[in-house]
């Protein structure tokens, strides 16, 4: 059986540099040692276009290649012929073969020089292994296929979008033996992702954001790409959110930051994008102290369990959309809360919302909170549904395709985390109770 790219996939991990061999328009031979060599599909791979130098001018004068990769475990060698096809200088497979490559210059203190200006794709003609003594096999490991499947398997019971995360973060820590994880959901007016699970950090992390195209999760969303990571990067960008103060006018700065979760010096990193019918509905996050940890089969495995999460998201948004509002209600007789005042203060221009002065949250989850207070400050209620938030003028919900729900638990969680006398209890299908200790004193700021 004659060897594809799928073949020699995990040569192209970067763990050994590949050889480049190259012929200008005379004949004239060069060989340079490659900065990546990226898996497109079974007939393709990408090379990086960094620099204007002897293999960038043969290549454009004679098309016709050859490659040497090396297995990371065997030594086993591999030569593919080659013949490049067209440089791509945007898309996906130009962003993640740009994240890459400034992960891998960031750890060699080469971030300002290795820059990539293209992506080169080339058509692999043949591949051929190299008669040269090689090294035991590494024994099997982790089955990926069965692991998906089991996983799947667990997911499908999820009623609400808790036990549908809960349940993928414990899956990925049982079936695929990954301890650091985290889930992230898109909030698309202020273009930026949320985290609303975590699973094998100090601290959870719900709330905490990063910049849709910054680092290697908001790359991989921007772009709809995995990106995949398998060594220890340097720069701040791919290991944690860079955030600033938020300085209001008329006040002084206040503190709203929430602790990234992510570990202090990761050694391998994978982004997925979860996804449903084309549009961006989170990302999926994982990493780890081991260098080169993902594997190409690990990133396949997660790119399609992220998919179905992305349906199944969508799915209980909409079965929870589908509750009639709840009635409005006084206030049950001797539930008016007791003790000392419970300040809230909210901010117009960007949602948020501080418990005494401590930061909780913002963005639609700050406004949705501000919402129910008023309600509840107001007429007393304290029962609700996700229908009504939908229609509620002030939050300009769309009537559709909206993250409402990863929204509502992501502020539930905070309000565990963060305070005690405030809570939103679940109390069925798309409906929610706000539960109060103490009184409220509500403040609006522009």
């Amino acid at each position: 059986m004659s060897l594809t790219v799928d073949s020699v996939r995990a040569c192209l991990e970067g763990g050994i540099p590949g050889v480049m061999a190259t012929a200008s328009a005379e004949g004239e031979p060069n060989v340079a040692y490659l900065s990546q060599v990226e898996y497109v599909d079974a007939r393709h791979v990408a090379l990086s276009f960094q620099f204007f130098n002897k293999t960038r001018r043969n290549v454009l004068d004679n098309p016709q290649v050859e490659l040497l990769v090396v297995h990371p475990v065997t030594a086993a060698m591999y030569r593919l012929r080659a013949r490049y096809l067209r440089t791509e200088s945007e898309g996906p497979l130009f962003e993640r073969m740009k994240a890459k490559l400034a992960g891998v210059a960031s750890h060699v203190g080469m971030a300002e020089v290795f820059r990539l200006r293209g992506s080169d794709v080339y058509e692999v003609l043949a591949v051929v292994q190299v008669g040269a003594p090689t090294l035991p096999e590494a024994p099997p490991g982790l089955n990926r296929l069965a692991a998906l499947r089991r996983t799947l398997q667990a997911l499908m019971p999820s009623q609400t979008l808790e036990a549908l995360f809960d349940t993928l973060l414990d899956a990925l820590q049982r079936e695929f033996e990954i301890d650091h994880a985290m889930v992230l959901m898109h909030e698309g007016e202020r273009q930026c992702l949320a985290t609303v699970a975590s699973r094998g950090y100090g601290a959870s992390g719900v709330g905490a954001e990063i910049p849709v195209g910054q680092g290697v999760i908001g790359v991989a969303a921007r772009a709809h790409t995995p990106i995949r990571i398998g060594h220890l990067t340097q720069d701040r960008a791919y290991n944690q959110t860079i955030r600033e103060a938020l300085v209001r006018e008329g006040g002084q700065p206040l503190e709203d930051e929430i602790p990234w979760p992510g570990l202090p010096q990761p050694h391998s990193q994978l982004a997925v994008p979860i996804c449903d019918g084309g549009e961006l509905l989170g990302a999926l996050f994982v990493e780890s102290t081991r260098d080169q940890r993902f594997t190409g089969d690990d990133e396949d495995a997660l790119l399609a369990l992220a998919a179905h999460v992305g349906a199944l998201q969508r799915h209980l948004q909409a079965r929870a959309d589908e509750a009639e509002p709840a009635e409005p209600a006084a206030a049950e007789a001797g539930a008016n809360p007791q003790g000392e005042l419970l300040r809230v203060r909210h901010f117009e221009a960007d949602g948020s919302i501080f418990l005494d002065d401590q930061y909780l949250i913002r963005g639609l989850a700050g406004s949705i909170l501000w919402l129910l207070l008023q309600e509840h400050a107001r007429h007393g209620r304290t029962e609700f549904s996700n229908r009504e938030l939908r229609l509620a003028p002030s939050l300009g919900l769309p009537e559709v395709g909206d993250n409402l729900e990863a929204r509502l638990l992501m502020l539930t969680r905070r309000l565990e985390e963060r305070c005690e006398g405030l809570r939103l209890v679940r109390t069925g299908r798309g409906r929610f109770r706000l539960c109060l200790q103490r009184p409220l004193s509500l403040t609006l700021q522009a």
